[in-house]
């Protein structure tokens, strides 16, 4: 459980970083965003990754 929330903490982090990296070296505004959703995605992806077997959904 602790070595789950500690993924989950990580994945938060590197999200978070993802976003600053964004804000500061994208000029686009419209690309901005989808690269933005794009990071969300793949974070809650990963997060989802790492809860669902604790919860007894999904088995690899």
């Amino acid at each position: 459980m602790l070595s789950v929330l500690i993924g989950v903490l990580i994945i938060l982090v590197v999200g978070a970083i993802c976003f600053w990296a964004i804000d500061r070296f994208v000029n686009d505004g419209r690309l901005a965003n989808l690269l933005k959703i794009l990071v969300v995605l793949i974070c809650l992806g990963a997060i989802l990754q790492r809860v669902l077997p604790l919860v007894g959904i999904g088995g690899l």
